[in-house]
């Protein structure tokens, strides 16, 4: 695993939701690589975000499928009227 830099500007949650989204179908192992982050950090936010709404969990077969709510809400009340979407959407410009 690369080595993480001291901070970021987005937290674990955000990593995750991103690459969820990047790839629905990916196993835990495969967005714990792609966001730097172990699988068990990786499975905890994921059920945060399953919990909180904004990832739906569907087995397929035998793995998971994800999908993202990007219509709610972001949860920072400096962020209050931006909805998931938008930052999902400025992150794919790239």
């Amino acid at each position: 695993m690369p080595e993480r830099p001291r901070w970021t500007f987005l937290t674990s949650h955000g990593f995750v939701l991103f690459e969820v989204t990047r790839a629905p179908g990916a196993t835990v192992r495969e967005i714990a690589q792609r966001s730097g982050l172990t699988e068990r950090q990786t499975h905890r936010v994921l059920a945060d975000l399953v919990e909180g709404g904004y990832v739906a969990r569907e087995r397929i077969g035998r793995r998971n499928h994800y999908r993202v709510d990007d219509s709610l809400p972001m949860r920072h009340p400096i962020l209050e009227g931006r909805r998931v979407g938008e930052l999902l959407a400025a992150l794919r410009e790239r």
